[in-house]
């Protein structure tokens, strides 16, 4: 049983075994994997293009049922990883894990469980959606009797099923993408911009829909720059950079560490000198008129008391709240 992987590139790729499947193959297909607490784990993962490394060393395990989030900068390597897991090119060096199996020697095993969106769906216009879904469900070597219907209503497509995908909106085609993901009931469900060209109803829709498919025991690993969303929909998440991992955490734990405070002060440059004397203050930095700095301890009543001792009066002192593109942002660099 194949897996299909939809680009925005016009084609369809079918990550397949071995070549020339028997009957006696067909079988082997089908047999079931054991189930592992680690659903995806990348090990020193890495990727070269002549001298350039576009994945570097990557270490990531995700766990069964998570909402993982997977966030870099354009060109950080994000792609290229979820190329490797999916079998689509090889890795320079390093492993997948999919299911406890390793996915280069047991590509006819493991990626049949696996159901992927990446990029943009590509889909026959002059069909219906419904024949979209069947011709991918040809692909994958037949469906459980109903299962299209099913795909159909999960992503509320219903009513329009019938009708040619020309006519669809963007947000219905990255609908009708996300059912074929689904068709062969995955373990794991691989989203590169889930939300693209959805519109605010839509966007809520597709995160309640990613909520329950996780509540329904199934592993959903996202790639997306709506860091909006990321931070509502996801437990954890990975941000890489010049393809190393940069940081790996539940989000309340990234929302709740890397809280900063606004200070104004007469003389902010002098702020900042001394700040950058101290281990917490090193990522101290001026936003025009204010010094926004982390806290000793994490605590504005320590910011204080220090600001005081170091002979600064300041005129105010106010908590600053982050989001996930602030924190994004910060060990990231933000836009090069």
């Amino acid at each position: 049983m194949p897996v299909t992987v939809h680009r925005n590139n016009g084609t369809s790729t079918t990550g397949r075994g071995d070549a020339g499947v028997t009957k006696t193959d067909a079988v082997v297909l089908l047999s079931p994997v054991p189930q592992a607490e680690g659903v995806l784990k990348t090990i020193q993962l890495s990727k070269s293009y002549g001298s350039r490394k576009a994945v570097d060393g990557l270490d990531l395990e995700v766990s069964r049922g998570e909402l993982f989030g997977f966030l870099g900068p354009n060109g950080a390597g994000k792609t290229t990883t979820i190329r490797m897991v999916l079998g689509l090119i090889a890795p320079s060096a390093g492993s997948v894990e999919i299911l406890g199996r390793e996915v280069r020697r047991n590509r006819s095993r493991v990626l049949p469980r696996v159901g992927a969106l990446v990029e943009s769906p590509a889909l026959y216009g002059y069909l219906s959606g419904r024949d979209n879904l069947r011709a991918v469900g040809d692909l994958l070597g037949g469906l459980p009797r109903g299962r299209i219907d099913e795909v159909i209503e999960i992503v509320a497509l219903a009513g329009r099923e019938k009708d040619r995908v020309r006519t669809y909106s963007l947000g219905m085609k990255q609908r009708l993408g996300l059912a074929m993901a689904l068709l062969n009931d995955p373990d794991l469900l691989i989203l590169d911009e889930p939300g693209n060209g959805l519109d605010p109803a839509g966007i809520v829709e597709m995160r309640d829909l990613l909520r329950r498919l996780s509540a329904e025991g199934k592993t959903v690993f996202i790639s997306s720059h709506v860091l909006s969303e990321v931070q509502q929909i996801c437990s954890r998440v990975a941000i890489i950079d010049q393809g190393r991992l940069i940081r790996v955490a539940p989000v309340a734990e990234l929302l709740e560490t890397h809280g900063e405070f606004e200070v104004k002060v007469d003389d902010p440059e002098r702020l900042l000198e001394e700040l950058h004397r101290h281990e917490w203050g090193t990522g101290a930095r001026l936003q025009g008129d204010l010094v926004l700095t982390a806290a000793p301890h994490a605590r504005g009543r320590n910011l204080i008391e220090f600001l005081v001792e170091a002979g600064f009066h300041p005129d105010s002192v106010t908590a600053r709240q982050q989001d996930l593109e602030d924190i994004f942002l910060s060990l990231t660099g933000g836009d090069r």
